[in-house]
């Protein structure tokens, strides 16, 4: 599969080691950078990687900054992206099971390398279910992100 990710600062460390676990695990990675631990500002790396998954240059993304959580918040700002912040594995694969996410963030404060591949594993071998109720959700969503786009 091809994944792109990309990481702020706070996320670099955690990057560098999940870009290698996806290779051995054979997948071709788009690595967006940052490429060191300067400071640097986490929505031009969310921006990145949800233009790599809108314009089909990747099939998922996964960014890292220190909580997960301002890279969802900008990520989410692009038509068709549906990212979430994920700690555990449940949450990582029910979120493409039920609601096609295609973007995973990771908080490189909050949980471990270890961890990290885990909840990565969970989120790349889910597929959506394509259950009428989860369509039907989908839809509702994208009618919103239609409602209110410019």
């Amino acid at each position: 599969m091809e994944i792109a990710i990309g990481a702020d600062h706070g996320g670099f460390e955690l990057k560098t080691v999940l870009v290698e676990h996806l290779k051995v695990l054979g997948h071709s990675v788009r690595d967006l950078g940052t490429y060191r631990s300067d400071p640097v500002d986490y929505p031009d790396f969310a921006r990145t990687v949800a233009l790599a998954v809108q314009g089909g240059k990747a099939a998922r993304g996964i960014i890292i900054c220190g909580s997960g959580v301002g890279a969802c918040v900008a990520a989410n700002k692009f038509p068709g992206i549906r990212a979430a912040v994920c700690h555990d594995t449940y949450s990582a694969h029910q979120g493409v099971e039920h609601d096609d996410m295609n973007v995973l963030c990771i908080g490189a404060r909050v949980v471990g390398p270890e961890l990290a591949k885990e909840i990565l594993q969970a989120f790349l071998d889910a597929a959506f279910s394509g259950a009428e109720r989860h369509v039907r959700r989908l839809a509702k969503i994208a009618e919103i992100e239609k409602e209110y786009m410019r």
